[in-house]
């Protein structure tokens, strides 16, 4: 770690790129540097040091919470469909017991979730294996699959005909609570050695959602999703997230814990 100078983790997937982008446009980004990746890849970034401060996957933070500190008020959450975390499956769900289900190589919260979703909500035994196969090739041989992030938005255009389970509308159906995905979190040995600069990071991070969160439709025109959606699908897509961290998403996050640790997931 380099004194007077942050390090942060960078996903590029579409449901963070209204932060990010009024990030970059409004904050003095002098002393930031911004380190792109999967979110399985930032998560080990994270955990070893080589950034200090990302919104990363709720299952790090919750495997690792010695190691962290949250910035209140943020994360990835929603309470019903989130339209980006999304299993696909040539049948329907209930009849999946036994049947190995592909999960992307990128997500980690999200293979927990299913893995939950499966075995709490379905009682369902499905081993889960980890691919970075696109769609089109893994339902050649294999049942069902979960995919993440802008891969999963894109392909329910493309595959109308599969069974498509949005995984933040089975639980918030199930539990009455919304899923927090991620979690914008530094590290606790950074943020105690650089107070003031952690302060100043989460004061710019406070103000990108709320200006990002006032102008959705001006930022969506900068977004990549117009390749594939319309302005007003954007929107439609980023109004479905929460962005913030309250009472509720905190509970849903602690539900989630509670059912990993029973499952021997984290």
């Amino acid at each position: 770690m380099t004194k007077g100078h942050v390090r942060i983790g960078r996903i590029r997937y579409a449901n963070l790129f209204p932060i990010f982008y009024m990030l970059e446009k409004n904050a003095d980004c002098s002393a930031y540097e911004f380190v792109d990746g999967v979110p399985s890849f930032v998560n080990r970034l994270l955990r070893e040091g080589d950034i200090v401060i990302s919104p990363s996957s709720s299952v790090e933070y919750l495997r690792n919470r010695e190691k962290y500190t949250i910035l209140d008020s943020h994360s990835i959450s929603s309470a019903g469909p989130i339209g980006s975390i999304l299993l696909f499956s040539k049948r329907p769900i209930e009849t999946l017991d036994g049947l190995v289900v592909l999960t992307s190589s990128q997500s980690e919260t999200s293979v927990a979730l299913l893995d939950i979703i499966l075995k709490k909500f379905y009682e369902l035994d499905c081993p889960l294996k980890s691919t970075s196969e696109p769609l089109e090739k893994a339902v050649e041989t294999h049942t069902a699959y979960l995919l993440i992030g802008d891969d999963a938005l894109r392909e329910a255009l493309a595959w109308p005909k599969l069974h498509i389970y949005d995984l933040g509308d089975i639980w918030y159906k199930n539990t009455g609570l919304p899923f927090v995905f991620a979690l914008w979190i530094a590290r606790n040995d950074w943020s105690k050695e650089e107070p003031a600069l952690f302060d100043r990071f989460r004061k710019d991070l406070d103000a990108a959602k709320i200006n990002a969160l006032k102008d959705l439709r001006t930022i969506a025109g900068e977004s990549s999703l117009l390749s594939m959606l319309s302005l007003d699908g954007i929107v439609s897509y980023w109004k479905g997230i929460s962005y913030d961290l309250g009472k509720g998403h905190k509970k849903g996050l602690e539900l989630f814990r509670k059912y990993a640790e029973e499952l021997k997931l984290l």
